[in-house]
C-alpha cells in the first residue's frame, strides 16, 4: 500500500491511498490538518508497518516527523526517482522520458526555518496543486515508466529507486543526529597546527611562519599564495619551470622553497576549509550537521550543501568524539570498485582472485601481476583510463589476466567516444556530451576539417569515454552503498527495540564507500557484525549469486582518527 501525501498550503496535508496492485486506482483521499499531521504519521506506521509513504521531497517532509519523534520505514522521493527514470536507457519510450522539462525537473527549495503554520515548500499552484505537480499523477507516471521497461530492467530499476528513495530518509536522518564533535578538541588541533586564532583577516601566527619560509626561500619580492597567478610567477621567477601550482607537479623540482610551500598550501587548506570560521559555523551542541544530497553526482554518488562533509581531512577527525559511554563503529568497503568491476563484467577469474582476500593480493597470488603495487596501478588506470605510464604498460596484462573485466570497461569508453548512453548494474544511465563536444565532432569529420580540429576531437572524445568507463564502475559501486546503507538502516532499527533514533545505534556518517555508526559500547560488536552482513545482502540484492565477496574491515573505536 502506498500513501501519496500532498501539501495544500492551506495548513493540511492531502493524502490518498493507492493500491499496490493498480497506481492509476486512487482511493479513500483525506485531508490531515497540519496539527494532527505527526500523529497520523505515528499511527499508519505503527498499525501498518508495510507502508510506503510518497512524496515530493524527502527533505521537506521528513525532518519535521523526526523532530516529532517520528521515524518513517520506507518512502518513494517523486524527485529523485524522477530523475532517474527520466535519463534511464530502460525507460526512454516512456511518455515520463519524453516530455518536456517541467516542475519535476527542478529542485525544490526548502526553506532551513520555517514557521509550524507555513506550508511544507513553496510551490506556484492553487490549494489543490494541478497535474503537473500533483504528485498522484506523477506517482503514476513513474510507475507506467517502470512497467514498460523489460521484465529483468524493471526488477532492477525497482531496487534502484527504493535504494534512492531510503538514501533520501537516511541522508535526513544523519542530519539530524549529527556527528558528535568535540568543539574543544578541534580548537586545540587549530591552535598546535596553525598558530592561536587571530583576528579576522589576519594569518594564524605559524601559518605565517611557513609562509615566511616560502617567500625567504624563493627571494622575488612580495606575491599572494592565494593567487594561483602570482605564486605561479613567483615559482618561474625563482627558476622553478612549474606550469601549474598543483601539489603533485611541485613535488618534482627540488627547490627549497618545495617543501616549505606543500606544507603552506595543506595547512591554508585546512584554515579555509576547516578553521574557526567553519567551526563557528558548523559545530552546534556537539554535533555537526552537514546536508547530504542523495544523487548529488551524475553517477548516483552523493554530495553535500555545505560544510564539506565529505571531505573532512585526517588533520581533524580525532575531534570527532563518541559520547561518553558510546563508540564509533567505522566501516570501510575493501577495494569496492574493482570488485564491483568483477560482479558487474562476470569475471570469474578476477572473483576468484578477490574472494577471501585481499583483492590485489590475489591478484599477485594467482600470477597475473608481479606485486601488489602493481596490481593496484593497472587497476585503477583500467577503470579510469590512464592508458600512459606504468599504468599503460601494465593494462595489456591485466587484460590478460582478466579479459571480461577489462573488455567490459573498454566496451563502455568507446560507447562514451561514439556518444552513446551506458548504464549502471541497476539502470541508472549516463548523460550525452553537450553540443559544443557534438558540434567539435561534426566539424571534425566534416570538408572544412584540419589536422589540429581533429586532434581535438579525438581528445574530448577519448575523454568522455573515460567519463564512461568509470561511470559503470561508480555508478554501480554507488548502488551497492546504498543498499549496504538500506540494509543496515532496517537492521538498526530492529535492534533500536522501540528507541528514539539517537537512542540507539544509528548512522552518522557516509563517505561513498565508509560509513560510520554511533552506538553505546556494549552494542558495538553486535554492530560490527550487522555492518558486515549487511554489505553481503548488498551484494546478494544487486548480484544475485555471482561469486564475489564484499568484504568490509571495521573498527570499534571513541574518536573517528583512530580507525585509519
Amino acid at each position: 500500500m502506498h500513501l501519496v501525501a500532498r501539501d495544500l498550503r492551506t495548513g493540511g496535508v492531502a493524502v490518498t491511498r493507492i493500491d499496490d496492485g493498480d497506481p492509476a486506482a486512487a482511493t479513500d483521499e483525506r485531508v490531515i490538518e497540519r496539527g494532527d499531521w505527526p500523529a497520523f504519521v505515528r499511527e499508519v506506521e505503527r498499525t501498518e508497518p508495510g507502508v510506503r509513504w510518497v512524496w515530493d521531497d524527502t527533505t521537506a517532509w521528513y525532518p519535521p516527523l523526526l523532530a516529532a519523534g517520528i521515524r518513517v520505514a520506507r518512502c518513494v522521493d517523486l524527485r529523485l526517482c524522477h530523475a532517474i527514470l527520466r535519463s534511464s536507457v530502460d525507460t526512454a519510450g516512456s511518455a515520463l522520458a519524453a516530455a518536456p522539462p517541467g516542475a519535476w525537473d527542478a529542485p525544490i527549495v526548502v526553506p532551513r526555518e520555517a514557521d509550524a503554520g507555513a506550508a511544507l515548500f513553496d510551490l506556484d499552484a492553487d490549494d489543490t496543486g494541478d497535474a503537473e505537480r500533483d504528485p498522484v499523477v506523477e506517482f503514476a507516471r513513474q510507475r507506467a515508466a517502470t512497467s514498460e521497461a523489460t521484465a529483468e530492467a524493471r526488477s532492477r530499476l525497482s531496487l534502484l529507486l527504493a535504494a534512492e528513495s531510503v538514501g533520501a530518509l537516511i541522508a535526513v536522518e544523519m542530519t539530524f543526529a549529527g556527528l558528535p564533535w568535540d568543539a574543544r578538541r578541534h580548537d586545540e588541533l587549530l591552535t598546535e597546527l596553525l598558530g592561536p586564532r587571530p583576528a579576522p583577516g589576519v594569518r594564524p601566527s605559524l601559518l605565517q611562519a611557513v609562509l615566511d619560509e616560502v617567500s625567504a626561500a624563493l627571494d622575488v619580492g612580495a606575491f599572494s599564495p592565494e593567487s594561483p597567478g602570482e605564486l605561479l610567477r613567483a615559482l618561474q621567477s625563482a627558476g622553478i619551470p612549474a606550469t601549474s601550482t598543483r601539489s603533485w607537479e611541485l613535488k618534482e623540482y627540488d627547490h627549497p622553497a618545495i617543501v616549505p610551500l606543500l606544507r603552506y598550501k595543506k595547512l591554508a587548506r585546512l584554515h579555509t576549509a576547516n578553521g574557526w570560521n567553519w567551526l563557528d559555523q558548523w559545530i552546534q551542541d556537539g554535533r555537526f550537521r552537514p546536508t547530504y544530497v542523495p544523487g548529488g553526482v551524475v553517477t548516483g554518488r552523493w554530495a553535500s550543501d555545505g560544510g564539506g562533509a565529505l571531505q573532512l581531512p585526517h588533520q581533524v577527525r580525532s575531534a570527532v568524539v563518541a559520547d561518553p559511554g558510546w563508540r564509533f563503529v567505522v566501516a570501510d568497503a575493501a577495494q569496492l570498485e574493482p570488485r564491483i568491476l568483477s560482479a558487474i563484467s562476470g569475471d570469474a577469474a578476477m572473483a576468484t582472485a578477490a574472494r577471501g582476500v585481499d583483492l590485489y593480493d590475489g591478484m599477485v597470488r594467482t600470477g597475473a601481476i608481479d606485486t601488489r603495487a602493481h596490481a593496484k596501478v593497472a587497476m585503477l588506470g583500467a577503470m579510469y583510463g590512464a592508458t600512459t605510464g606504468e599504468s599503460g604498460r601494465l593494462l595489456p596484462r591485466l587484460a590478460r589476466a582478466y579479459p571480461q573485466a577489462i573488455g567490459f570497461v573498454e566496451a563502455a569508453a568507446r560507447a562514451g567516444e561514439r556518444r552513446e548512453r551506458v548504464s549502471t548494474r541497476l539502470g541508472r544511465s549516463s548523460p550525452v556530451p553537450g553540443r559544443a563536444w557534438r558540434e567539435l565532432q561534426d566539424q571534425a569529420s566534416g570538408d572544412a576539417s584540419s589536422e589540429a580540429i581533429g586532434r581535438r576531437a579525438r581528445t574530448e572524445a577519448r575523454n568522455w569515454g573515460r567519463f564512461t568507463r568509470n561511470f559503470v564502475v561508480q555508478g554501480t559501486a554507488a548502488e551497492w552503498a546504498l543498499c549496504w546503507m538500506a540494509s543496515l538502516r532496517t537492521r538498526l532499527t530492529d535492534l533500536a527495540n522501540g528507541a528514539s533514533l539517537t537512542g540507539s545505534a544509528h548512522l552518522v556518517f557516509f563517505l561513498h564507500d565508509e560509513i560510520v555508526v554511533h552506538c553505546r559500547a556494549e552494542q558495538a560488536e553486535r554492530v560490527v557484525g550487522l555492518v558486515r552482513d549487511s554489505a553481503a545482502e548488498a551484494g546478494r540484492l544487486i548480484f544475485g549469486r555471482a561469486p564475489v565477496d564484499f568484504p568490509v574491515t571495521t573498527a570499534v573505536v571513541e574518536s573517528y582518527d583512530q580507525a585509519k
